[in-house]
């Protein structure tokens, strides 16, 4: 049991902390109208989008008393049970008058919270949760929530919150006249990705930044979470996987792959390692669009939520960054709506919804390369009539009219990023 003492310090502690916090301003829609669940990869910024939804109460007329923050991340209420967060409760109401918002950053951490979030929402207070926990996404807590809260996916920042975060204008004119601001901050967007922290970390320390962060992830959202004990062969799919992006995998594939670099995994625990992952918001995987039931489950592609990352793992990969980095974007904007399509040729994305394909190509200067793309995006087209066909470069433009009628159109990712 944590003393009220100490929970009514912290209330009083977070209150003033985060009622004059500076932030960016995130490109991310929240329902004020219902309870919210914001979830992601730990310090993709999910705290922040917090932080902005206190801004946007308060300057709608919300008293800043109101406010009640709490961070289950804090080592002073490490050892917090379920039992103890009606507490948080019962000690805001003896200190001031005012009903609650609740903002609870990083609720997954005590077990059963959801028991919790659900009474909250049933008793008619406006809650606002973070988790870094894709269980919390779950068919069984959200059975549980009941649907009363809204589920929101945080990632890195885009492209144009990174440039936000910059304080680099982005003019009228920037698809045809681009300054060199944005051209050097893509470059570094590309290179280190878009976590907060890092975006506003000196240069010299962005990696070190992003090896601490990594090793918080791996040691504590994987190794402790999930109770491993012999782990060497967990940072060698990590980082295996880091070198097959863009490749269709199955888990006895990625098993062999660790296996052959020394490092003993059997099948079984490769998929346990993956589901992992997945549930840390460290990768998200794609599937084939024309696969069969069991080859939907079983043949996947995986990314990583963030280029900076990959960055740790593999030099000189731009061909994969871009690749990873285009499907960040694709994730972020159609969720469970972009594909691969593999068939006896094979796309890089495709989006049913809108009857479009992209293939990812650093550059399409080689012609062997440019004809490549351009024959797989054909083919698609044969089976499916497309109305858009795109090819993803580093930063190559131009419109290229096939013999068969189909258009397709290179576009740089820095364009086609703001273009959203």
């Amino acid at each position: 049991m944590v003393e009220k003492s100490v929970i009514k310090r912290l209330i009083a502690e977070y209150q003033e902390f985060v009622t004059g916090i500076r932030f960016v301003k995130r490109d991310i829609e929240v329902d004020y109208t219902r309870c919210n669940v914001f979830v992601g990869l730990r310090r993709a910024g999910k705290s922040y989008l917090m932080y902005q939804c206190i801004r946007q109460l308060i300057d709608n007329g919300m008293e800043p008393e109101s406010v009640l923050f709490f961070n289950f991340e804090d080592d002073r209420v490490a050892e917090m049970k379920l039992s103890d967060l009606d507490n948080i409760k019962n000690c805001y109401e003896e200190m001031y008058p005012f009903k609650p918002v609740f903002f609870l950053d990083e609720l997954q951490i005590v077990e059963g919270w959801e028991k919790f979030a659900r009474r909250l929402a049933d008793t008619g207070y406006q809650v606002f949760i973070t988790g870094s926990n894709a269980k919390m996404l779950s068919s069984e807590i959200a059975t549980t929530l009941g649907g009363r809260y809204a589920l929101t996916e945080v990632f890195p920042f885009s492209f144009r919150e990174f440039l936000a975060a910059k304080k680099t204008e982005i003019k009228s004119n920037w698809q045809y006249l681009p300054s060199n601001d944005i051209k050097r901050g893509f470059s570094e967007y590309f290179k280190m990705g878009g976590l907060p922290e890092v975006v506003e970390a000196t240069p010299q320390f962005k990696r070190k930044w992003l090896s601490s962060l990594f090793d918080r992830i791996y040691f504590g959202d994987l190794v402790a979470r999930n109770d491993i004990r012999k782990h060497e062969s967990l940072k060698s799919l990590i980082r295996k996987l880091s070198e097959s992006i863009g490749r269709p995998l199955t888990v006895n594939r990625a098993a062999s792959i660790v296996s052959e670099s020394g490092t003993p995994l059997r099948q079984e625990t490769a998929a346990s390692y993956l589901g992992y992952m997945e549930q840390a918001w460290l990768i998200f995987p794609m599937e084939n669009y024309i696969g069969k039931l069991t080859e939907k489950i079983s043949i996947k592609k995986y990314y990583y939520i963030d280029n900076g990352i990959v960055t740790l793992f593999k030099d000189s990969v731009d061909g994969l960054l871009l690749e990873n980095l285009l499907a960040i974007a694709l994730r972020k904007r159609y969720a469970d709506g972009v594909y691969f399509y593999r068939h006896n040729f094979e796309v890089d994305f495709y989006i049913p919804n809108e009857a479009t394909a992209i293939q990812a190509s650093y550059s399409i200067a080689d012609p062997d390369t440019r004809e490549r793309e351009c024959k797989a995006l054909e083919s698609l087209h044969t089976f499916r009539q497309l109305k858009r066909a795109v090819i993803i470069t580093y930063d190559e433009e131009e419109t290229i009219l096939r013999p068969s009628g189909l258009e397709i159109q290179a576009i740089p990712l820095w364009k086609y990023l703001l273009s959203y």
